[in-house]
């Protein structure tokens, strides 16, 4: 065991569609926005206060298409993956970085009428489908209010 731990495990909702890019060899990446919210009360004015972070999504290949098809904006979802920092130079030769978590495995968490299942994917093993879950009881789910801006 090499005794480090990259993994990151996100509950949010999607702030964008998942945008596709396809590649020659039949491969594929889907790119999209997740907010998770943190919400406090401020001691000194009892004020109620709510931060929004904002995370980019990577997730590839069969996952990428099954995410395309079935997140749309405002969809709350289940990511776990791992953060990859990429550097790059802009056109003005300033180094600039990107953080993003490269999706591993998702739930789809929004209960969908027209589906009526979650979709569960785990690209541990890449050849295997897609398992179907029953369909998560709401209840269990504990829903904080949604402050998010759409």
């Amino acid at each position: 065991m090499s005794g480090t731990l990259n993994k990151a495990m996100l509950i949010g909702h999607t702030g964008t569609e998942v945008k596709m890019h396809y590649f020659e060899g039949g491969g594929s990446v889907g790119n999209f926005s997740l907010a998770t919210n943190e919400t406090y009360t401020n001691r000194t004015t009892g004020e109620k206060v709510t931060n929004t972070e904002w995370h980019n999504i990577v997730v590839r290949n069969k996952g990428a298409e099954i995410c395309e098809k079935y997140l749309k904006k405002g969809d709350k979802v289940y990511i776990e993956g791992r953060l990859k920092t990429r550097k790059w130079q802009d056109d003005k030769g300033i180094d600039r970085y990107s953080t993003e978590i490269q999706c591993t495995d998702f739930t789809f968490l929004t209960p969908k009428a027209d589906v009526g299942n979650s979709v569960t994917q785990n690209p541990v093993t890449p050849k295997s489908e897609p398992t179907k879950e029953a369909p998560k009881n709401p209840d269990s789910i504990t829903d904080e209010s949604s402050d998010l801006p759409f």
